[in-house]
This record gives structure tokens, sequence and C-alpha cells, in this order.
């Protein structure tokens, strides 16, 4: 079967979801170029959290359609989980294991071997930690190690739930030029924000959900 090609890194059309009797999503469409770095804003509740979820193929839509780099969420998820990168509020670390038993566990579980683990800690600024317990991490500390763990797999699409929360100004500035070096090399981004200011020297452009659109 031929790939499929496609102009945009995400193409979504009247994307829905409800939980219960309760729609969260109304019909989104939106659409993100590779090389464009979109800011995702929207009062709490308003579903950011939820179409993001939906473009990293973690929840299903209830109505609409969304594809990634041509790849359909819902019937080529494994194909569009090959091409993104996502981050949450959860950093989903182990804390028993060190900094590095984390990544060499992440690159295992890819299949990707482990000769980019010391590079991408040295990349979020732990070479220091690489041999402590996750659990004595403070929570930017944690946000660096989930993002070292996102870049593992070189993603085309960076999918990123409020990156910023956490970090302190060096933090925040390291997050704005990873974001925009995926970017530069032909990916792109689609970042939720509680707040436009740290990302705004590298955004192409935002978009706002209100009402479940957008």
């Amino acid at each position: 079967m031929a790939e499929p090609t496609s102009d945009f890194a995400i193409d979504a059309s009247g994307v829905a979801r409800r939980f219960g009797s309760r729609w969260i999503l109304r019909g989104v469409t939106l659409q993100v170029r590779s090389g464009e770095t979109v800011g995702l804003l929207g009062a709490n509740g308003s579903g950011k959290s939820t179409l993001l979820r939906i473009f990293g193929t973690l929840l299903k839509p209830s109505a609409g359609t969304a594809a990634i780099f041509g790849h359909d969420v819902v019937r080529a998820a494994d194909a569009v989980r090959e091409r993104i990168g996502f981050l949450s509020h959860e950093p989903g670390l182990y804390e028993d294991l060190t900094a590095r038993e984390n990544l060499l566990f992440a690159a295992n579980m890819l299949g990707i071997g482990s000769a980019d683990v010391d590079a991408v800690l040295a990349r979020v600024e732990l070479t220091y930690a690489a041999n402590e317990r996750v659990r004595g991490f403070s929570a930017g500390m944690e946000r660096r190690l989930s993002v070292a763990r996102l870049l593992l797999s070189r993603p085309r699409l960076l999918l990123l739930d409020e990156p910023y929360s956490n970090l302190d100004a060096a933090g925040i500035s390291m997050m704005s030029q990873l974001i925009s070096e995926s970017v530069r090399a032909g990916g792109a981004a689609l970042v939720v924000l509680h707040e436009l200011a740290p990302a705004a020297g590298i955004l192409s452009r935002t978009v706002t959900i209100q009402d479940g659109r957008c």
C-alpha cells in the first residue's frame, strides 16, 4: 500500500468528543502545516487537552476525522504514533529508576537502542542528574526528563500539553529552543498554552477553542 502523502501535519475536520451526555468538543476543524508551531488557547475545560489526546491516538473522536501526515488517527493509529511526540501533564516516569534508566527503558520499548540516551539528557541539561533516582526530582526536573524521553523517538509532530509548566527561566528558554529545532528540521508542533508569553517568540500563529470549536 502506498504511503499517504499530505501537506498537513494535522488535518482535522469536524472533530467532536463527548463524555456521557456532555459534549467537550463540538466540531473542531484545524489544519497545521509542516514548519508551523501553533499555540492552542482556551479557557479551562474548553477541550484543549481532549483535542490533543485525540490527535495523539489516546482518545477516539465521537465524530469527525483527523489525520497526522495523512494517517487517520483511528484507522492508522500505529502509524500516527510513529510520527508524534506527546507530552502530557503527567510525567509518567518510574520514580525508583534513575534518569538514565528511565530513558534506557523507553528506548528499549521503542526499539531504537540506547545510543541517544546521554545526548538527550544533555539537551535537556540533566547530565548532572543522570544517575539520580527520579523520586528526588523537582517538578521542573521531571518535566525536562519527560521531554528527553519524547526526543528519543525524533518525532515529526510535537503534541505538547502546557510544556512550560514547572520550568524556570532557563527551562523555558530550553523548551522553546527544542521546539524550534524540531520544527525547523521539517516537523510541526501544536502547543497547548495556559499563558501565551513563554512561547510568544516561536509561534507561527494561535488558535482558540471556544464553545468546543476553533
